[in-house]
C-alpha cells in the first residue's frame, strides 16, 4: 500500500525493466514509500502485472511497454508519464541485459561479434544515454530539480573473464553518470550510480544455469562475495529508494556499492 508520508511521497518516478528482478522490487517498494510509480519494459505481460499488483496493494502505478534502446520509445514513455502525473521527479535507469556473458564466460574477446557488442551497448550504455538525455529533461522542466540512479554494476568498476562487453557497457554509465552530476547540478539533478553484487534475479540465475557446471559457477560465485551469499532484490532496492529520496541530498556523482563484500577482497 502507498504511503502519504512515505520517503518519496509526492514524487513521480519512472522505473525501466520494472518486469522482474531489481526493476520490479524497486517499483514495488516506491509505490509504498509514497511515489507514483511508472513501469516501462520490453516485456508487456509481466509489465502490466507487476503494476496492477502494485496499484491492487493500493499504489498509483502504470505500465508503458518500452525498448530503452529505441529513442522514439523514450519520447513516448516520457510523454505518457507527464500526460498522466504531470512531472517526472525520479528515474531509475534499471533496464539491462548479461546474456549470460558475466557469468558464463560466453563474451570471450578472440570470437565475441560486433553485432552481440553492439547489442549489449544499444541497451546497457545507450540506453542509460537516452533516459538520462530525456528524463533529465522532463526533471529539469519541472524546475525542482529531481534524482536519477543508473543501474551499473561492480563489473562496472573491476573485470571478469569472458565479460568484456558487458564491463565496458557497465563501466560506461559509471563515468556518464558522474558527467552528468557535474553537469546538472546547478539544475539541482542529482545522478548516482549502483553497482551490485550477484544478485538473485532471473537474470543472474538464468546467466548461472547457462554456464557449463551450474552448481560448480553458483558456489564459486557465493564464495567471492566476502558475506557468503548472493544479494536479495529487495536489498538493491532499498538503495533506490534511498537514492531517489530526500535523504541522499548532498549526494551527486557518487558510485554506491553494494556487494557482500566482492570488491573489497
Amino acid at each position: 500500500m502507498s504511503n502519504k508520508k512515505g520517503r518519496v511521497a509526492g514524487k513521480v518516478a519512472l522505473v525501466t525493466g520494472a518486469a522482474s528482478g531489481l526493476g520490479a522490487e524497486t517499483a514495488r517498494r516506491l509505490a509504498r514509500e509514497g511515489a507514483q510509480v511508472v513501469l516501462s519494459d520490453r516485456n508487456h505481460e509481466l509489465g502490466a502485472e507487476i503494476a496492477l499488483e502494485i496499484t491492487g496493494d493500493g499504489g498509483d502505478a502504470f505500465f508503458v511497454p518500452h525498448d530503452v534502446a529505441l529513442e522514439a520509445d523514450w519520447q513516448a514513455v516520457i510523454a505518457a508519464t507527464l500526460a498522466r502525473y504531470g512531472k517526472l521527479d525520479v528515474l531509475i535507469n534499471n533496464a539491462g541485459i548479461a546474456r549470460g556473458s558475466a557469468v558464463a564466460g560466453s563474451g570471450e574477446l578472440m570470437t565475441h561479434t560486433l553485432a552481440d557488442w553492439r547489442t549489449m551497448m544499444s541497451i546497457n550504455l545507450d540506453g542509460v544515454f537516452l533516459g538520462v538525455r530525456y528524463g533529465g529533461e522532463a526533471i529539469a522542466a519541472g524546475g525542482r530539480g529531481g534524482s536519477i540512479v543508473n543501474l551499473s554494476s561492480i563489473l562496472g568498476k573491476v573485470g571478469f573473464p569472458g565479460a568484456a562487453a558487458y564491463c565496458a557497457s557497465k563501466g560506461g554509465v559509471l563515468l556518464l553518470t558522474k558527467a552528468a552530476a557535474i553537469e546538472w547540478a546547478p539544475l539541482n539533478i542529482r545522478v548516482n550510480s549502483v553497482h551490485p553484487g550477484f544478485i538473485e534475479t532471473p537474470m543472474v540465475n538464468n546467466a548461472i544455469h547457462e554456464s557449463e557446471n551450474a552448481n560448480e559457477m553458483r558456489d564459486q560465485l557465493i564464495a567471492a562475495h566476502a558475506l557468503g551469499r548472493l544479494g536479495y532484490p529487495r536489498e538493491i532496492a532499498d538503495a533506490m529508494i534511498f537514492l531517489a529520496s530526500d535523504e541522499s541530498s548532498f549526494m551527486t556523482g557518487a558510485e554506491l556499492v553494494i556487494d557482500g563484500g566482492y570488491t573489497a577482497r
